[in-house]
């Protein structure tokens, strides 16, 4: 899957979810900057940080994978 797409998933969930930049990347332990350049499409996430993102979220793994 295309850094892209997951990017705009994890940001439209997050967004939905209430949460900023800032708070999402203090709850999952990174820095905003990582959370940035998931979004914007320039770091395709790892298995381990998709996994941590949808338990923040509490959406299933498969809810924010791009289709």
């Amino acid at each position: 899957m295309g850094a892209n797409q997951w990017g705009r998933r994890i940001r439209a969930f997050r967004k939905l979810k209430g949460y900023t930049q800032v708070q999402f990347a203090q709850k999952l332990g990174m820095s905003v900057s990582v959370i940035g350049e998931i979004e914007r499409g320039t770091r395709i996430p790892s298995t381990d940080v998709i996994d941590q993102i949808a338990d923040l979220l509490k959406i299933s793994r498969e809810e924010l994978s791009p289709k």
